[in-house]
C-alpha cells in the first residue's frame, strides 16, 4: 500500500498548493476521511451501450467501487464509490449554441480526472463552458461524501460533504458542506456551508444561508473528523442494503418494470416498489415502499421511503424524499431533505418546485402549494411562509428581495423562466416524453447496458492501485 499511500499525500499537497491564498489545508480535511484498506475490498465497473462512446484510460489510480460511462479518463488520482457519468459528453461533429455563438465540437469530449481525490461523488459531464467544449476537467481537486460536480470542470477545489457545484467552472475555491453553487465562474473564493447561490450575472442572484445552529444537526464536518448530522447517519443505516447488491454478479429486477422505463442494476429496490412508464431509476438510487409515476426519474444517491410521485418528477442527484407525497411536476433540487412522517405526510403540490439543498423536516402535516419556489430550512408552517413564494409573486421582483436568510437581486421572472427550462431539459433527456417512437432519453437507451468489472492489486507495494488499463471499441 505504499503507492497508494504516496499518491494520496501528493493529491493533498496538490490541493494545498492551489488554495494557499485561502488557508485551507487540505490533509488535515482528508485525513481519515477514508480507511486506505477500503480500496481492495470494492471492484471498479464500467458500462457498455451502444448509445455512447467507449474509451477508458485509467493510470496509475485507485477506482475501488466507482463507476464509468462515455469517454473517461484518470490519472494519478483515487475514486472512491464515485460515479463518473458521461452520458451526455458531446461528440464530434456537434455544434454547440452558446449565446449569440455557434460553436463546432472538432473531437469527442471526454471527462479527465488528474491529481484528485473523490470520495462518494456523483460527476455528471453536462457541460456549460464554451471554452473547454471537448475536455471536462477535475484537477487537483478533492470532495468529500455525497458531493456532486454536474458540469462543472474544477482546478484546484475542495468540496465538503453534500456540497455541490452546479454549472459552474471553478479555479482555487472551497465549497463548504452542504453548500449548493451555480455561478457560471468563480475563482480564488471559500464558500461557507450551508450556502445555497444562484446567479446569471445580469439577470439575477439568489443568495440564501441556511442557519448554522440548525444545519449542524442535518449535516456537519471539521478537520480530522468524517461527516457527522442526521442525513449522513441515514445513508449510512442503509449502506448494507447496498452491499448486498455489490455482491451478487447477476441480479433480477424485484419489481415489474415496463419496457419504456430503466431500472439500474445496482439501485436498491425494497419491497412495494412500483415503477410507472418512461421512470429512469438510477446507480445507487434507494426505493422503498416508493410508487414512481410515468415520466418521474430517481437519480444518483437519491432516497424515495414511503412516498408517492404522481408523474414528471424530478428527484435530483443526491436527494431524499421520506413520507412524502408529490403531485405531478414537482422538482427536487440537488442534495435536498424532504421528510414527513407517516401520522404527519408532507405534501408538495403541482408544478412546484424544491430547490437544492432545501430541508423540510416536518412533526406536523403540511402542505406546499401548487406552482411555489421553496428553499432552505423548514420544520412547520411559519418557516414555510418564511421560505416559499408563489411562481406569480417570484415573477414580479425586479430589484430586491429580503425575506428571512434570502437575499435576491434581479429579474424575478428570469430566475422562474431558468428553472423551468432547465426541469424540461431533465426530463426529455431522461426520456420522461417517450411516445414509443420518438423522444428517447436516458430511461430507454439504459435498458440494455452491460456492465463489466475491473480489479486493483491485491497487496504488495501497490496493493489498492489499479494497473493501466485502456479499453477501447
Amino acid at each position: 500500500m505504499k503507492e497508494l499511500t504516496t499518491l494520496l499525500d501528493r493529491i493533498g499537497q496538490r490541493a494545498n498548493i492551489n488554495l494557499r491564498d485561502l488557508d485551507f489545508d487540505v490533509p488535515s480535511h482528508i485525513r481519515n476521511l477514508v480507511p486506505l484498506d477500503q480500496m481492495v475490498k470494492f471492484y471498479a465497473f464500467y458500462g457498455i451501450t451502444p448509445h455512447h462512446p467507449l474509451d477508458f484510460h485509467f493510470r496509475h489510480s485507485s477506482l475501488a467501487g466507482s463507476y464509468f460511462l462515455g469517454k473517461c479518463r484518470a490519472v494519478n488520482s483515487i475514486l472512491y464509490k464515485s460515479d463518473i457519468r458521461g452520458d451526455e459528453l458531446k461528440q464530434k461533429g456537434h455544434v454547440f449554441r452558446h449565446k449569440d455563438f455557434e460553436i463546432p465540437i472538432l473531437m469527442d469530449e471526454g471527462i479527465e480526472i488528474e491529481d484528485s481525490f473523490l470520495i462518494k461523488t456523483l460527476v455528471h459531464n453536462f457541460s456549460h463552458d464554451p471554452k473547454t467544449l471537448e475536455r471536462f476537467f477535475i484537477k487537483d481537486t478533492v470532495s468529500a461524501h455525497y458531493a456532486n460536480i454536474h458540469g462543472s470542470p474544477c482546478d484546484g477545489c475542495f468540496l465538503g460533504p453534500l456540497a455541490t457545484v452546479d454549472l459552474t467552472t471553478m479555479h482555487d475555491s472551497v465549497i463548504g458542506a452542504f453548500s449548493y453553487v451555480q455561478t457560471g465562474e468563480i475563482a480564488h473564493l471559500n464558500v461557507g456551508p450551508g450556502t445555497v447561490w444562484i446567479r446569471s450575472p445580469g439577470e439575477f442572484n439568489f443568495l440564501y444561508h441556511h442557519p448554522l445552529h440548525k444545519l449542524d444537526d442535518y449535516v456537519s464536518f471539521s478537520a480530522g473528523r468524517t461527516p457527522q448530522g442526521f442525513i449522513v447517519d441515514f445513508v449510512e443505516d442503509r449502506k448494507e442494503s447496498f452491499q448486498k447488491v455489490f455482491d451478487v454478479v447477476n441480479i433480477e429486477p424485484s419489481v415489474p418494470v415496463p419496457r419504456s422505463a430503466s431500472l439500474d442494476r445496482y439501485a436498491v429496490i425494497k419491497p412495494k416498489t412500483q415503477i410507472g412508464e418512461n421512470v429512469l431509476v438510477a446507480q445507487r438510487a434507494y426505493l422503498q415502499n416508493a410508487s414512481l409515476g410515468k415520466g418521474s426519474n430517481a437519480q444518483e444517491n437519491c432516497y424515495i421511503v414511503n412516498s408517492r410521485l404522481s408523474g414528471n418528477n424530478v428527484t435530483a442527484h443526491g436527494a431524499k424524499i421520506i413520507e412524502s407525497d408529490l403531485e405531478p411536476n414537482v422538482f427536487v433540487g440537488f442534495n435536498s431533505f424532504l421528510r414527513g412522517r407517516p401520522d404527519c405526510r408532507l405534501t408538495i403540490g403541482r408544478d412546484s418546485i424544491v430547490l437544492p439543498h432545501t430541508i423540510i423536516d416536518i412533526r406536523k402535516p403540511l402542505a406546499v402549494p401548487s406552482e411555489h419556489f421553496v428553499w432552505g430550512l423548514i420544520n412547520n408552517q411559519h418557516d414555510l411562509m418564511s421560505n416559499s413564494m408563489a411562481f406569480n409573486d417570484f415573477s414580479k421582483i425586479d430589484s430586491e428581495l429580503v425575506q428571512g436568510n434570502l437575499v435576491f437581486e434581479g429579474q424575478g421572472a428570469s430566475f422562474v423562466s431558468a428553472f423551468r427550462e432547465r426541469i424540461h431539459h431533465i426530463l426529455e433527456a431522461n426520456g420522461a416524453f417517450f411516445d414509443g417512437t420518438a423522444n428517447r432519453g436516458h430511461a430507454q437507451r439504459n435498458q440494455r447496458i452491460s456492465f463489466n468489472t475491473i480489479q486493483p492489486y491485491p497487496d504488495g507495494d501497490l496493493e489498492g492501485l489499479y494497473p493501466t488499463i485502456i479499453i477501447k471499441p
